[in-house]
């Protein structure tokens, strides 16, 4: 009987981070050790790093994400474990966790089976307080917004136009509208206020995009908080909040170290959602590493749709990073509940339904290499895949033209990802990556967000609401319609609808808010029903975590 994930985490026998450290040319004093497995990477050694010959950067995405699992974590994990078992130095670059969705429906963010990033139980949970600093410091400058207006109001803010939300890192609707002030004149103005949760912070993405402490500063400086009565913009450094915060940022400024189940390198650092942010790791960990290693393996939030094109038009348009091949990563079984299969029914050999639900895997292959990027696609193994299913999705890529290799890291670990890393190493041999962003970010707001809807969405058109034309004109009128697109969209289909799987068509989409984050550098566009805030569904995963006298954790996964 194959053990949990925390089971085969637990028992895994992990070497000091001081060794893990030296693969990567790291000394001991380059360290900010966490215990004796985990620490942070010096802002000495990042700069280092960063003026280092750039290693090769493969982008590990998936298809639309559905109940019966893709594994991208696990497939990224694997990978860099495989291309180690090679002789090739890489290292796997990943996102921190957040607690809501480790509590809610998700679980956690380390990998699977035998191809997991370790400690699994800290990088879940409190890690080494990034997220916990990201969400003082939001809280922080919501503070001292609501204090300015309370002591006199110089800024001539209109408490009707705060902009800047509090957070906190769980999912808990009832935060996502509140009333605040209420009690005595003392007690503060009384205002609507509204919680997001900490990975959409505008504050996790200014992190994740800094490249040093002077940017994050003039990021931190430039996010709009309020309007005015008047309708001009306030922002965080009219309120003299940049210094604070930053003193708040400097430690989470530092990308973590970890290693794998099989000892190899890991930076993990930051985590924005993917579908209500910009869901890729910070800049800093991907520079660092690229300066640290001859491979690099990292992954974008959710299905391509969402992830992948956000780390091409807003990372990699922003921190000038070049793409060097991408891994799409889908599973039989997701293929076949996009084909229509109950996940009940999802372990029975269902040739017709692989053949409908296979072009959701099509239409995310298409989208890649409008980037210019090759592309290996990574079929996920499961114990329950027929081979006559797996040669269907073989030979469906191979028609296309599309590099094809079967994944088994979640049972075998990097030994069942010698084949994908093979692929990858021929692909980034014989294939020049021609990589480029989608679109030009000078275009007006509405055809930027018509670009992705149709080209990568497949949609018919777009919808706006009164709301969302309002806010377009407002925000071009102060300046900032020159800013690439975040779109917030449900990660379960290619449209904003939830329900339609597969390669829907003729639909619309239809965007309901539109807001700047200008400290971040782009404009967030609010479609169908997404929340800012989750809830946790009816029996939450942390109603099966405990921990026992020893400290050991179950239920975590």
């Amino acid at each position: 009987m194959m053990k949990t994930d925390i089971q085969i985490a637990q028992e895994a026998r992990m070497e000091p981070i001081v060794r893990i450290a030296e693969k990567l040319s790291l000394s001991e004093e380059q360290l900010e050790l966490y215990g004796r497995y985990k620490a942070k990477i010096s802002d000495d050694a990042v700069r280092r790093a960063g003026k280092r010959p750039a290693g090769k950067l493969i982008l590990v995405t998936a298809i639309n994400p559905t109940p019966a699992g893709e594994g991208k974590t696990t497939v990224s994990v694997g990978l860099g474990q495989a291309l180690g078992r090679l002789g090739r130095q890489a290292v796997t670059v990943l996102r921190e966790p957040s607690l809501g969705p480790c509590f809610g429906i998700k679980g956690g963010a380390a990998g699977g089976g035998y191809a997991q990033a370790v400690p699994m139980e800290d990088l879940n949970l409190h890690f080494t307080g990034d997220f916990h600093a990201v969400t003082s410091a939001n809280n922080l400058l919501a503070a001292l917004l609501d204090n300015h207006i309370q002591q006199g109001n110089g800024l001539n803010i209109d408490p009707g136009s705060v902009v800047w939300k509090r957070c906190l890192d769980m999912n808990d609707r009832s935060l996502r509208n509140l009333v605040i002030g209420l009690g005595s004149k003392m007690d503060g103005v009384v205002r609507e206020d509204h919680f997001v949760i900490t990975v959409a912070s505008e504050i996790m993405a200014v992190l994740c995009l800094a490249e040093d402490m002077d940017d994050l500063k003039q990021r931190l400086s430039r996010m709009v908080v309020a309007y005015t009565y008047d309708g001009n913009v306030v922002t965080a450094g009219q309120l003299q909040a940049v210094g604070a915060m930053a003193a708040l940022l400097k430690d989470a400024m530092k990308p973590n170290l970890i290693q794998t189940l099989e000892h190899t390198p890991v930076l993990v650092h930051g985590g924005p959602f993917a579908n209500i942010a910009h869901g890729c790791n910070s800049v800093r960990a991907t520079k660092a590493a690229l300066g640290m290693a001859d491979y690099v393996v990292t992954e974008a939030g959710f299905g391509a749709d969402l992830g992948a094109e956000k780390f091409f038009d807003i990372k990699c348009r922003a921190a000038g990073l070049h793409v060097d091949a991408a891994v799409l990563v889908a599973t039989v079984r997701a293929l076949k509940y996009n084909g229509g299969v109950p996940k009940a029914q999802l372990g029975e050999e269902n040739l017709q339904a692989l053949a409908e639900g296979i072009a959701n895997l099509e239409k995310h292959m298409e989208n890649l290499r409008k980037y210019g990027v090759p592309v290996i696609v990574a079929l996920n193994a499961f114990v329950t895949d027929t081979e006559a299913e797996v040669d269907y999705v073989r030979e469906f890529c191979r028609a296309r033209g599309c590099e094809f290799a079967l994944a088994r890291v979640w049972e075998k670990g990097g030994e069942g990802g010698v084949s994908l890393a093979e692929k990858v190493l021929h692909t980034l041999e014989t294939k020049e990556s021609r990589f480029r962003p989608l679109y030009d970010e000078k275009l007006p707001i509405r055809e930027k967000i018509g670009i992705v809807a149709g080209e990568i969405y497949g949609a018919a058109g777009v919808v706006y609401t009164g709301n969302a034309d309002r806010q377009i004109e407002k925000l071009e009128a102060l300046g900032y319609g020159n800013l690439p697109v975040c779109m917030a969209k449900t990660q379960y289909s290619l449209s904003d609808n939830p329900a339609l799987m597969g390669r829907p068509e003729g639909f619309s989409i239809t965007v309901r808010d539109i807001y700047v984050c200008a400290g971040a550098g782009f404009l967030v566009a609010l479609t169908g029903t997404v929340m800012t805030m989750p809830g946790l569904p009816a029996h939450p995963a942390a109603y099966d975590i405990d921990v026992d006298e020893t400290g050991k954790i179950t239920g975590l996964f």
